[in-house]
């Protein structure tokens, strides 16, 4: 749009400098045409415009924090290579950006792709706070004539706090009742899209992300053949798909080559569903669809929506680099799920820990506690902490013994994706689930941050460990997410200790909130935990009875 040109060129002017300036506050919006609620903002208005960058810029985001409460950026993809400090998850890299204060993230652009910025305090990505982050590459290995964004999003009545009051009061009844919610897309009501203009002959890059918090969007393109040839802001050899599904987190991009004749228009179809959601006759799964226009006034071509659409697989798909699955040094096991508390509660946990904040943040911790900093213990009983040696290839299995699927997002790296399988069990596996076969990379396995695990499987990734830093790995629907399916990677402590200064502002804006920068999780010296809560205790589960989380 001409819009997005001006924008686009406008900070094209700046050269290699790319300033964006963001007042975060509260904005009253009816964005889905139903209700009108209170939602986050910036600069006094929902949606967020995107932000656009190229590959060797320096993105200068300024945020200023009209808020009631603490706020923190992160800018989902990006490595954050030797700036830990910037990533933006509260009580992990940094605290909080405090009410009527500022902060410039000063990000390094090296990464082109797909990405997107985001809250990562309060939960405040659920209600609003959030935008793509798009980053151009002057030497693209790919060909087309037009860059096109696509993104989408789920919207809901309530504000997240009120949703994730009554996921973890134990007073409400555990699940709580499913919230239908409405697509938007790029931003707006997703009935209402701008259409997409089309030209014979003329080649399309269509960017796709999900910035929602809860639901899958499955998308296809009858009538025209995709290429998929980025996933999460790495490249992959092209490869035909006929369908996505993208889940929480996740971006595609694909080539799309017009059609040579005008004869027809024609309709993408965005599909909001989340398999654990019972259907419901125009609630659930909800059907969104936007127009491809050859000719203004031209019939629509008509497809039939009951054909199987083939939807691609992380393993189907190849790294464009090239690169071989690399050889393993420590293989980690983790299995996911829920379970109920003796607090009344049911929440979720990786390797049976519910995710807790410490009282210092966990990158201070690596930073200030010496030797003691290379054990995980030293990180406090609830973050789940693994500490990395320096450059060493970890393998992780994650299984996922229960009853919906989860997309998981790491932070600073992408990961290989090296295989899916039937997940090992403590409860009896459904028997529709029983024949899951083994799905094992192929030539040069494709990289990603955001995965998803399916119901009742476990998935293989690989990393080296070449970031130290402080690496969060959490569940990207945010419900789970505050229900403490969560962890953190410390990588390299012992290199990070001679390497990283955390700027001076960042630790002051800790001490003005009463928060320590040095210590234990609790902030103390060394394993004296005083201070901490106890960790809830896990009551144990009726027999025959399967994870539902």
């Amino acid at each position: 749009t001409a819009a997005l040109l001006l924008l686009i060129q406008t900070q094209s002017v700046l050269a290699k400098r790319v300033v964006v300036n963001w007042d975060v506050g509260y904005v009253n919006v009816n964005r889905d045409e139903t209700i009108m609620r209170r939602a986050i903002g910036v600069n006094g208005a929902l949606p967020i415009p995107p932000v656009f960058a190229t590959k060797g810029d320096t993105l200068i985001l300024n945020v200023a924090n009209s808020l009631d409460e603490t706020t923190s950026v992160h800018a989902h993809g990006l490595f954050q290579n030797g700036t830990s400090y910037l990533d933006g998850p509260a009580m992990v890299n940094q605290c909080g950006i405090p009410p009527g204060e500022s902060f410039s993230y000063e990000y390094m652009i090296d990464q082109p792709g797909t990405y997107w910025l985001h809250g990562h305090d309060h939960h405040q990505n659920s209600d609003g706070f959030r935008a793509p982050l798009i980053i151009y590459d002057s030497h693209n290995p790919f060909d087309y004539d037009e860059d096109i964004l696509l993104s989408f999003e789920d919207w809901y009545k309530e504000e997240f706090a009120e949703r994730a009051k009554i996921t973890l009061d134990p007073s409400f009844p555990f699940p709580p009742p499913h919230g239908y919610g409405h697509a938007l897309i790029n931003g707006y009501n997703g009935n209402y899209t701008k259409p997409i203009y089309f030209h014979p002959g003329k080649t399309y890059r269509l960017r796709l992300i999900n910035i929602g918090t809860l639901r899958w969007f499955q998308f296809t393109l009858p009538g025209h053949e995709m290429r998929v040839i980025e996933m999460d802001g790495i490249d992959i050899e092209p490869q035909v798909a006929e369908g996505l599904d993208i889940a929480p987190g996740q971006r595609y991009s694909v080539l799309v080559t017009a059609r040579n004749s005008v004869e027809f228009n024609y309709r993408y179809n965005a599909t909001m569903y989340a398999s654990f959601v019972p259907p419901s006759n125009g609630l659930e799964p909800r059907v969104y669809s936007g127009d491809i226009i050859y000719r203004e006034g031209a019939p629509f071509r008509m497809h039939n929506s009951n054909s199987q659409t083939w939807f691609a697989n992380d393993v189907d798909f190849h790294s464009f680099d090239g690169e071989l699955a690399l050889p393993v040094d420590r293989y980690i096991k983790m299995s996911i799920g829920n379970n109920p508390y003796h607090t009344g509660q049911h929440l979720d946990h990786i390797n049976n820990i519910t995710y807790s904040p410490p009282k210092v943040p966990t990158l201070y911790t690596a930073l200030t506690m010496g030797e003691v900093a290379m054990t995980p213990r030293v990180y406090g009983p609830q973050t789940g902490a693994i500490v990395l040696k320096h450059l060493e290839v970890v393998e992780v299995t994650i299984h996922n013994p229960n009853d919906m699927p989860h997309p998981l997002h790491l932070h600073g790296h992408a990961f290989q994706i090296i295989e899916y399988g039937l997940a090992e069990s403590p409860f009896p596996i459904p028997d529709r689930f029983k024949n899951t076969p083994t799905r094992r990379y192929s030539g040069s396995p494709a990289k990603r941050d955001t995965m998803t695990i399916p119901e009742h499987q476990y998935i293989k990734i690989r990393f080296r460990a070449d970031n130290p830093g402080v690496w969060f790995m959490h569940c990207h629907l945010d419900v789970h997410f505050i229900m403490g399916m969560a962890m953190v990677f410390v990588e390299a402590p012992d290199v990070l200790q001679k390497t990283m200064t955390v700027p001076p502002q960042m630790l002051d804006f800790c001490k003005r909130q009463g928060t320590r920068t040095w210590g234990n999780a609790a902030g103390n010296d060394g394993y004296n935990f005083g201070g901490l809560p106890d960790p809830p205790r896990i009551v144990s589960r009726p027999p025959g009875t399967t994870g539902h989380s």
